[in-house]
């Protein structure tokens, strides 16, 4: 069998891209055959192109190879005295307790792992400057939006959403970046200070040292509930389960120093903060219905039952809702069902509960989680391709709700206001004189920015961060600059190692990259005309986007594999997704909230009704509904 076995895969790699022969040389055999699928699509009939349950099984064996090479645990894995899941049946402040098998997986502080093997740069920090990269390949020129595709709700829930899962833990050296000559007229800043990212001895051997995560990278609602009992004792009321919040305005409430009072707080804005306030109102409604439910409850089990509650509706909007506008063609609107309700659909799932493997019953739900021998985390690769800024407009524009909406329920503009004055503390007194429904309905009238090339806001490279408690540091930086310096510092691999260490075909020159004949003009000269040296950041935003995605496909194959392991690896989501986790009432829930419109329906119920046209809440509000497609959603053909 080993004659014949490697008779077979002399004669398959052949057909194998050079730079996948030593990935390659490692693999199984079948999974060999595997590659030579993908690989052949990828070269001939491009996935999106295929019909949907085509697309799907491309997908499959995608994301199974991905699992299989794209997991790189970081450090030894946790060491702990095995628990008793039993004994934990709810989400704990730190994150730990969540892996049956590890007490310590995904906790506070834990190692942030890897997709790609790490690529050093300590040598290329500055080449090419990041301030050159910014200032000629990023900064925005004129606004390029994302047309009815995509809302400023949109780009608010993702900022949301790194908000509940990473954050890099700093080191106390600075490091300080000054603009050269040739780039010193387009920066706001002629130089600015930071703080390095700390190196940690991971104390094994393949990778000697890591970044750790001061967030619980788990799907845990840390966002409004904190990464620690400190901050958790500091949202609670410690009554009948509930947080903290305004009773008056509906939104965060705010300490004698003028700061949110939320899970997480540090580099926020409006969009966050309102998204933070509605989803305390969807919790402390939880622990209200619960409560009138299961009389003999007290505040410790109402508020554990309804962080478990908030959570998985957050996660199942992430999953059905937000990806599925994000990412706007059939096969992924197909997908993204698939990995909650599986292939045989919501209305079977609801009648019969999961059955069969995560194929058919869909991954929220399955007997066990699933690791694929990998510690769960989130990685520096899925950090990278969450850059998501240039999302972000240089003004928001705010809408008249007191006249008659016209077509599509459309809305006069009356002001626009700087997204300066949408930031930190300013941003908390702006929004409290805005009020959340105008600022929500105002934002879903808007798109937000498209993730291209020269179309970072320019306000963000002379921006006041804050320090992990949320108060405004002294130093200004430039946010664009430090992006393409974070990466090299944290050894990510720049945009054509990416894609080879991704089994995705490297460029061999700018008009693979982009058709945008400028565009190629400057990246020739930033980087001296080797694409080898292209930066990870600036790929993404180049690349030629797939129809109907809003982010480039390098970045998709990222998503692609660690959207489905923040559930599978979660038994919240597994194993322990169920009536006496979540309370009968609990789950119902859960399965009966499809979108975010749902969410605004239980707390604003007529936001929508008067003012949303548009079939998802994270499309612009005055689209008109997408046309019904009578034919079957794993039969039809892309457009």
């Amino acid at each position: 069998m080993k004659v014949v076995s490697s008779l077979i895969s002399s004669l398959l790699i052949k057909f194998i891209h050079r730079d996948f022969h030593e990935i390659y040389s490692r693999m199984s055999l079948f999974d060999r055959f595997l590659l030579l699928i993908v690989h052949a699509v990828d070269k001939m009939v491009p996935w999106h192109k295929l019909p949907v349950f085509l697309g799907l099984a491309y997908l499959g064996l995608r994301r199974h190879l991905h699992q299989e090479y794209n997991l790189i645990n970081v450090g030894k894995t946790p060491v702990g005295t095995r628990f008793n899941p039993i004994d934990y049946p709810y989400r704990t402040a730190d994150g730990k307790f969540t892996d049956p098998f590890n007490e310590g997986v995904g906790s506070q502080n834990s190692f942030i792992g890897r997709n790609c093997p790490p690529v050093d740069q300590k040598i290329k920090l500055l080449k090419p400057d990041p301030m050159v990269v910014a200032t000629k390949l990023l900064t925005r020129r004129k606004m390029i939006d994302t047309g009815k595709q995509f809302n400023m709700i949109a780009a608010s829930w993702i900022q949301f959403m790194i908000h509940d899962w990473v954050d890099h833990l700093e080191d106390t050296d600075q490091i300080e970046l000054s603009a050269p000559k040739e780039a010193a007229k387009g920066c706001p800043l002629s130089s600015f200070r930071f703080f390095k990212t700390k190196e940690v001895p991971t104390g094994f051997f393949e990778i000697k040292t890591g970044s750790l995560n001061t967030r619980t990278p788990w799907w845990d609602s840390s966002v409004i509930y904190g990464s620690n009992s400190k901050t958790l004792e500091r949202v609670r009321t410690y009554k009948d389960g509930k947080l903290k919040i305004s009773e008056e305005t509906g939104l965060l409430l705010h300490d004698d120093d003028g700061l949110a009072i939320s899970g997480d707080i540090r580099n926020s804005w409006v969009g966050v903060s309102a998204l933070q306030a509605l989803f305390i109102k969807e919790h402390n409604a939880v622990c209200d219905l619960l409560k009138k439910e299961y009389e003999d409850l007290e505040d410790e089990d109402l508020y554990r039952h309804a962080r478990l509650v908030t959570s998985a509706v957050i996660a199942k909007i992430h999953t059905i809702d937000w990806t599925v506008e994000l990412l706007k063609t059939d096969t992924l609107l197909a997908g993204m069902r698939a990995n909650w309700y599986g292939l045989l659909g919501k209305k079977f799932k609801d009648t019969f509960g999961h059955v069969g493997s995560s194929i058919f019953g869909g991954v929220v739900g399955m007997k066990k989680p699933q690791n694929h021998g990998v510690p769960y985390s989130l990685t520096e690769e899925f950090t990278s391709v969450y850059r998501m800024h240039s999302l972000l407009p240089d003004q928001l524009h705010m809408r008249d709700i007191d006249v008659t909406p016209g077509p599509n329920k459309s809305l006069p503009l009356t002001q626009e206001v700087s997204m300066e004055k949408l930031i930190g503390r300013e941003g908390e007194e702006t929004m409290s004189q805005i009020g959340f429904t105008k600022l929500m309905v105002s934002m879903g009238h808007q798109a937000c920015g498209a993730l291209e090339l020269m179309n970072y806001p320019a306000w963000f490279r002379d921006l006041v961060p804050q320090d992990p408690n949320g108060h405004d540091r002294p130093d200004h930086i430039d946010l664009a600059a430090l992006e393409i310096y974070r990466d090299r510092e944290r050894n990510v691999a720049r945009y054509n190692d990416f894609r080879r260490a991704m089994f995705m075909i490297p460029i061999k020159t700018w008009e693979d990259l982009t058709d945008d004949k400028e565009a190629i003009e400057l990246l020739d000269d930033v980087y001296g005309g080797d694409v080898d040296e292209l930066d990870l950041l600036v790929g993404l935003m180049a690349e030629k986007k797939i129809k109907g995605f809003a982010i480039s496909e390098t970045a998709f194959n990222i998503f692609l594999l660690m959207a489905t392991r923040r559930l599978e690896a979660d038994r919240f989501f597994t194993s322990d997704f169920n009536e006496m986790t979540y309370t009968k009432k609990g789950l119902e829930w859960v399965n009966t909230t499809e979108n975010l419109k749902d969410v605004f329906d239980r707390h604003y119920p007529e936001m929508t009704d008067s003012w949303m046209n548009s079939e998802s809440a994270f499309s612009v509000w005055d689209s008109p509904p997408v046309a019904e497609n009578p034919i079957p959603l794993y039969l039809r053909f892309p457009s």
